[in-house]
């Protein structure tokens, strides 16, 4: 059975230094207007079965969320739908930060 691996905020900026990589951020719009690790991309954990389809099945995929939790949720959904490079990012942001690593902007959300 495939199943989806962990990995820390170190092996996130190694994947991200090594050749492409989909980058999924599944937090809802009030979380991303805060931030996003740079280069994700934003479908909130309810709109992946919707959107799914679309993700490019050929590049690795990382899913993180706050902690962890809805992102593994994610990994397990891709998996089940036939995705074979998964990952979820281990803790989520609140690990990406206390790593030390940036945010940026979310350029897909509306300005206020």
């Amino acid at each position: 059975m495939n199943t989806y691996q962990q990995i820390q905020p170190d092996d996130l900026i190694a994947m991200l230094s090594s050749g492409p990589v989909l980058l999924v951020d599944v937090r809802n719009d009030d979380e991303v207007a805060r931030g996003i690790i740079e280069g994700a991309i934003h479908i909130p954990l309810a709109l992946l079965p919707l959107q799914c389809d679309a993700l490019n099945k050929t590049e690795p995929i990382v899913f993180y969320c706050h902690s962890g939790v809805r992102s593994a949720h994610a990994a397990a959904f891709a998996i089940s739908k036939g995705y074979k490079d998964v990952y979820n990012l281990s803790g989520g942001v609140l690990s990406w930060a206390r790593a030390g690593f940036p945010f940026v902007p979310n350029s897909s959300m509306p300005k206020a």
